[in-house]
């Protein structure tokens, strides 16, 4: 199997983060795959929801992939992180300036590669300290520094998710697809 996008699913990840990711990008027409580190294509996430990846890491065909995303969630960003095939993968697309993109806890991945030194960054709050030589920017839901992407958490997967598409297709698809979801930031909720 072929695809130009590769959102990596481990066992304990957060689902709305996958998920978010993989309907923002095949709604724009993207060509996605939703792909296991598991020896199935059953994954089991954070909150126990099932979800069937498409294929398996080890079947997965990368010579046309531009972009590689990890959800968080734990202990799946954990689990992708001990990952050695996807630890390559991610060191050779990065060499190659593929993009790379993890959210919520995941860029701790990056960090530990050193991956994000020099770089601007964001997680999920208490995962400062795993962005190894990043400058930690926490006021925005998404953060892109060249070909790295990082977002906050689960509440800020539809940011991510736009980023991604903005960095594929540039700007103006990823605001036209904010206007079809209907996208509205809020700043704080009142009664």
């Amino acid at each position: 199997m072929k695809s130009r996008t590769v959102i990596c699913l481990a066992n304990g990840c957060e689902e709305i983060e996958a998920l978010t990711v993989a309907d923002i990008l095949r709604r724009a027409g993207e060509d996605v795959a939703l792909v296991s580190i598991n020896e199935t294509t059953d994954v089991v996430s954070s909150h126990k929801v099932h979800i069937v990846a498409d294929t398996i890491f080890a079947d997965m065909d990368f010579s046309e992939t531009e972009m590689l995303v990890l959800p968080g969630g734990m202990p799946g960003s954990n689990n992708l992180q001990a990952y050695k095939p996807l630890e390559e993968m991610i060191l050779k697309f990065n060499e190659e300036g593929k993009f790379i993109a993890a959210i919520c806890a995941a860029p701790k991945v990056f960090g530990a590669l050193g991956l994000l030194k020099g770089k601007n960054a964001c997680c999920h709050p208490g995962f400062e300290g795993e962005l190894i030589g990043a400058n930690v920017i926490m006021d925005k839901p998404a953060v892109k520094d060249g070909n790295i992407i990082t977002g906050r958490s689960m509440g800020c997967a539809i940011p991510f998710g736009l980023t991604i598409l903005g960095a594929l297709n540039g700007a103006d698809a990823a605001n036209e697809m904010a206007k079809k979801l209907v996208y509205m930031p809020v700043e704080t909720i009142t009664e």
